[in-house]
């Protein structure tokens, strides 16, 4: 594989590990943990990796290792440092004993079930460390859910001589990897399930688990891009610019963006379905801030919208309940139909309140949130131009006002998307050590026995000697909730909280955004340099942990 310039001096950098890895390592048990809600039914369909505790790794004793075969597998959406998580894996179980063998399942999950594999050795990993993306092995959007996926899955484990599995993935996917571990332990296969928490969305995490890795590259990738935009619209000074970022589930993306650049308008998804506002609402607190900057002769201006926008409204959020259940039940009758067939058969089969609103969508918003979800069930909210269908209706406000005598102004929007830019970006030295740390916590785990558990590390705004490595149970962080039309048992998504430092620090600044130009340029990804500039955390976990 060739490698830019960058890549190779990176291929050098050494990540650092919290001191509890360093070395011989020892398991600090805590106290037996229960599921976030929902107990009773989490327990029952979780009886044999239900209520295990807490684990940490401090400093121990030397201790010979039998040989040992692992399997891993990125699942999901990529996120800068998955590359790190595999060299971490690798680095410890070749540690413990030099003839551990690490095997990767190509394309996701769908590697394990289809016997599609590498063996992966130093040749290889040393191609990928400190780089972005997940190509050294692919990955997948396959769900591990059903028995025959699972015996499929245990029979190359058994040819190779697997102990264990890693699955590197999100909130859906770490949920997979604790119904495998399940399954294999119910049947005492004698094979250990391991997660570690992924994705740059951010909505996966909780007391245990500070951030998801891929967070902290992605968002300075995209605030990078904000910056050079906003530096481009103060400059040319007769643009708004509608920016659209990643975040289906959450607006933490968002949020992390507008701290660190300080656009005029940023809109906080959970703010919107707690204060239940209406998709005319948001029009217009984007328009009154147009109208009052072109008063005082500012006709331009940065507008940050999370992707997951249209769900968190209320109205539209009850509207897209009922379709994803009418879907789940009667796909089949739907699909075939032609287009207007199949808007006719929605309205038909709505309640009263749900087809008014779909009704007075727009057409383009009402067709796509009628298509095709995702795997895990989800309305598939990137194929829907929010930030056009914002602009748009801003601009129709505008010109109402203007006839009005309420906009002396000029509007002239121009429309991004942000995503891919920033999901398999090189990771920054904190997602490079983060990951790293995951890597060797995971390989940990198994060695001391653990399955149903997830990598974490803790304490990470201080020194890296200073972080906390060990793992979770994954059934401490899920609960029941409603998906294709039933209830499942998933892990909790973590939304924006609005009493949380982040938000609370945003609402006290927004005004002064919105109405004057404070717009901040983070720049580049620092690789060398003073440590505040380098290996600062995001603004977020900074002042989450404060």
């Amino acid at each position: 594989m060739k490698k830019s310039l960058l890549q190779k001096e990176r291929s050098s950098y050494q990540p650092k590990l919290p001191k509890g890895l360093q070395g011989a390592v020892k398991v600090k048990e805590g106290a037996p943990t229960q599921s976030v809600s929902d107990r009773e039914e989490i327990q029952k369909l979780f009886p044999n990796t239900y209520g295990m505790p807490l684990v940490e790794f401090v400093p121990g004793n030397e201790a010979n290792h039998e040989a040992m075969n692992v399997g891993v597998i990125l699942s999901g959406g990529q996120a800068p440092g998955g590359h790190n998580v595999i060299c971490g894996i690798f680095d410890e179980v070749k540690k413990l004993n030099p003839n551990n063998r690490l095997y990767g399942f190509l394309m996701g999950p769908g590697g394990l079930v289809e016997h599609n594999y590498i063996e992966l050795t130093s040749e290889i990993i040393d191609d990928y460390r400190n780089t972005g993306g997940f190509d050294m092995i692919g990955s997948g959007r396959t769900k591990l859910e059903e028995e025959d996926q699972f015996e499929k899955g245990l029979e190359i484990i058994r040819k190779l001589d697997i102990q264990a599995i890693v699955i590197i993935g999100g909130d859906d996917s770490n949920t997979n990897a604790c119904v495998l571990a399940e399954y294999y332990a119910a049947k005492k296969c004698g094979v250990q399930v391991i997660g570690c928490p992924k994705t740059i969305d951010g909505d996966l995490k909780n007391d245990q688990i500070e951030t998801s890795f891929g967070f902290d590259t992605a968002t300075k990738t995209y605030a990078e891009l904000i910056g050079n935009i906003e530096r481009d619209c103060n400059s040319a000074r007769k643009y708004w610019h509608f920016i659209k970022l990643m975040g289906r589930s959450a607006s933490h993306i968002a949020l992390e963006c507008a701290l660190q650049c300080q656009p005029n308008v940023c809109i906080v998804s959970e703010e919107v379905q707690q204060k239940d506002m209406t998709l005319n609402q948001i029009v217009e607190q984007i328009a009154a801030a147009v109208a009052d900057r072109a008063s005082r002769g500012m006709n331009f201006g940065v507008v940050l919208i999370p992707e997951g926008l249209i769900e968190f409204i209320p109205s539209i959020g009850r509207l897209i309940g009922e379709l994803n259940d009418l879907l789940a039940a009667h796909g089949a009758d739907y699909k075939d139909l032609d287009k207007e067939a199949q808007r006719a058969y929605i309205l038909a089969h709505l309640s009263k309140e749900n087809a008014e609103t779909f009704a007075t969508l727009p057409e383009g918003v009402a067709r796509q949130l009628s298509l095709d979800r995702d795997p895990h069930g989800n309305v598939q909210v990137s194929l829907i131009e929010t930030e056009r269908l914002l602009s748009d209706m801003v601009e129709a406000k505008l010109v109402a006002w203007k006839k009005d005598g309420k906009f002396d102004g000029k509007f002239a929007p121009l429309h991004h998307f942000f995503g891919y830019e920033g999901r398999c970006a090189a990771p920054s030295n904190f997602d490079a050590d983060y990951c790293y740390a995951l890597g060797v916590s995971a390989a940990q785990l198994i060695a001391n026995g653990k399955t149903g558990y997830m990598a974490i590390v803790k304490n990470t705004t201080a020194p890296t000697d200073e972080w906390k490595a060990g793992g979770v149970p994954i059934t401490m962080m899920m609960n029941m909730e409603r998906r294709s039309g039933e209830m499942k048992p998933v892990i909790r998504k973590a939304l924006v909280e609005l009493d949380g430092a982040p938000f609370r620090e945003f609402a006290r600044l927004r005004d002064e955004w919105a109405k004057e130009t404070c717009f901040i340029y983070p720049g580049p990804i620092q690789y060398w340099g003073p440590a505040a500039v380098c290996d600062r955390t995001t603004r977020t976990l900074e002042l989450e942990q404060q």
